[in-house]
């Protein structure tokens, strides 16, 4: 979760959409939660084989990049495309270097509860930091909120995947989109998808889970690895 006032929603010029994956709660599942952490990158590996799959499949081919310096003064005889550049582009920062690839720089990741006050952890992670991000109550709903950056470039479709285990069991997946973004002087403020946590006895404790973020063109902006805790309610 993250405090602090000001809050805004960023919203994306193309329409965002989620996908979230069936979930099944750990208390129903027949799988032995002792089972050894090394299933953690077997399932991960299956997860990336079965996304790269996917890609192949659909066929879409994003077109190529061009520096945004570039794009701003092409066509600029067409009034009806220039109000739709001023439109999407208007907070551009003046100081245009040129680059080609968007950066996506990622502030701070926070979890909003009902019940709890807000939590927010500032990126990257320290090493010394403890991975344990936040805790919740079983059977109670959350989303996370996050505070990011867009530099140099247009980022074109971003979206999220997170990937969540208990003792090596992989128990959760969902998968997101949160949009196009141009780059701006203020960051953009984005909440994803409601999730609720299982509830039951098996379903109370440590976690682990992986967040990754990327966009069109594959480009990977941020992996974070994390943990949390399910309380009794």
């Amino acid at each position: 979760m993250e405090g602090g006032g000001g809050q805004r929603r960023a919203e994306a010029e193309s329409s965002s959409s989620s996908v979230a994956s069936a979930r099944f709660d750990p208390s129903q599942s027949s799988y032995d939660l002792g089972e050894e952490e090394s299933k953690v990158e077997e399932n991960d590996d299956e997860v990336d084989g079965d996304e790269e799959a996917a890609t192949a499949d659909d066929g879409f081919v994003p077109s190529p990049l061009i520096p945004l310096k570039d794009q701003l003064e092409k066509d600029k005889e067409d009034e009806s495309l220039r109000r739709w550049k001023e439109k999407l582009l208007g907070c551009v920062d003046g100081n245009l270097n040129g680059q080609i690839e968007p950066e996506v720089i990622f502030h701070s990741i926070g979890v909003i509860s009902e019940g709890y006050s807000d939590a927010v952890t500032s990126l990257p992670i320290a090493e010394n930091q403890s991975r344990v991000l936040f805790t919740l109550k079983e059977g109670s709903k959350y989303c996370f909120k996050l505070l990011f950056s867009v530099k140099h470039n247009i980022v074109s479709g971003l979206t999220y995947s997170n990937i969540v285990w208990k003792r090596g069991l992989k128990v959760d997946q969902s998968k997101g989109m949160l949009g196009t973004f141009a780059p701006q002087r203020d960051p953009y403020e984005h909440l994803l998808e409601e999730e609720t946590t299982p509830s039951g006895v098996l379903a109370r404790g440590i976690y682990s889970a992986k967040l990754k973020f990327e966009d069109d063109d594959n480009r990977c902006h941020l992996e974070l690895d994390y943990s949390f805790e399910i309380k009794k309610r």
